[in-house]
């Protein structure tokens, strides 16, 4: 594992120690990591435009298609 050092401000670190003092995490290393994990994912999450990523509920409700908008080429059915 690599070893950085990294100066947060007073409020940071503030809140950092609350969290522990909490039950939050175990220790201040274990928090500082958890926290910066969760930062770089959300982080990476997409980066490739400023839209918001695409999610599950976005992508399901984008799928659904209102039948009365629907495009009516004629009947398949004969008789």
């Amino acid at each position: 594992m690599s070893k950085i050092e990294v100066d947060v401000p007073a409020r940071l670190a503030d809140e950092v120690q609350r969290l522990v003092d909490q039950g939050e995490f175990l220790n201040r290393e274990q928090a500082m990591e958890e926290l910066l994990t969760r930062g770089v994912s959300v982080y990476n999450m997409d980066t490739t435009s400023d839209e918001p990523a695409e999610d599950v509920f976005t992508q399901a409700t984008n799928d659904q298609q209102d039948p009365a908008a629907r495009e009516e080429t004629g009947d398949d059915y004969t008789f």
